[in-house]
């Protein structure tokens, strides 16, 4: 989402399941004459294992879990978010066999943007997806986890975020508020909102991506927010980012409270094509953020349950 002199919305989150669908009626046969009560779980190399960004923030509305026997919907879900944010690259569960819509629910996945689809902010930048590939059969189902940045690319990135850092001097200021306000800056000085693609779906630039936003200088809200939650890891703070259906921003916990900062907003696109910078989003609580913006910013306080 991005303010102008007027306010205008974007969509933030193209969220794809490749989905190959075994017809239901071989479901129900393997359950009515072949599968027993005892599901012999196949075991999983990387189960109970995370990689170096693994986020340890967790909402009471979806959780990780080491049970691969799902029974529900939300059992469904937590499967996959802890596919997703302990870094793995394909996981296998089960569905129970009375769970007799478990291939329904898969396939609708991608449609639930309200619920679903913020597993991808919830985790850490760099354990985020671009797509998950979804194969079941027999009540077994293997995911396939397509991740939004390569090995390369996190590399490239987090060379560029300590040269930044050691050009700009920002080990050297004592406050927190102080570091973040002069990578803040940076951002907004090197880049440009992507209008072209956001009305054109023009994909010239990885303006959705941190590679957009720091060596491109084109950035459109996940951009932004991407960026900004990298270089917050970076110093260290807890932070996760904030969705809506429209858009995203970051929220940090700093002196015991959670603050919200929206780049996005803070660089604005200005009729005269001028660079400026604001501070109304930038380390606001959410009593701020509502009374300046309480429709923009209104996320699902359900899912984001652990933001005071």
């Amino acid at each position: 989402m991005k303010k102008a002199i007027t306010l205008f919305f974007i969509g933030l989150m193209v969220f794809v399941f490749d989905t190959k669908i075994f017809n239901d009626t071989i479901f129900n046969i393997y359950y009515k004459y072949i599968n027993n009560d005892n599901v012999k779980i196949i075991s999983n190399e990387n189960l109970l294992k995370e990689n170096q960004y693994h986020n340890n923030i967790n909402s009471n509305y979806i959780k990780e879990t080491d049970d691969l026997l799902v029974k529900n919907k939300n059992d469904l879900y937590n499967v996959y978010f802890t596919a997703v944010n302990r870094g793995y690259d394909n996981l296998t569960f089960y569905c129970d066999k009375n769970y007799k819509t478990c291939m329904d629910d898969i396939n609708k996945l991608d449609e639930e943007n309200s619920s679903f689809s913020y597993i991808n902010q919830l985790v850490k930048v760099f354990n985020s997806y671009s797509t998950i590939e979804s194969t079941y059969f027999n009540g077994r189902v293997d995911i396939k986890i397509n991740k939004k940045y390569s090995d390369n690319d996190i590399k490239k990135i987090n060379n560029e975020l300590n040269k930044i850092i050691e050009e700009l001097h920002i080990n050297d200021y004592d406050d927190v508020k102080e570091k973040i306000k002069v990578f803040h800056d940076y951002i907004a000085d090197t880049n440009t909102y992507d209008n072209d693609k956001v009305d054109n779906n023009d994909n010239t630039y990885h303006s959705d991506t941190a590679i957009g936003t720091l060596f491109e200088g084109k950035s459109i809200c996940s951009g932004y927010t991407d960026t900004m939650s990298l270089f917050l890891d970076k110093l260290n703070i807890l932070n996760t980012r904030v969705a809506t259906k429209d858009h995203v921003w970051n929220a940090l916990y700093n002196n015991g409270k959670w603050l919200h900062i929206d780049l996005t907003w803070d660089d604005p696109v200005t009729s005269s094509n001028s660079n400026i910078i604001q501070y109304n989003y930038f380390m606001i609580d959410t009593d701020e953020l509502n009374r300046i913006d309480n429709e923009g910013h209104n996320y699902n306080k359900e899912i984001y349950d652990f933001i005071n």
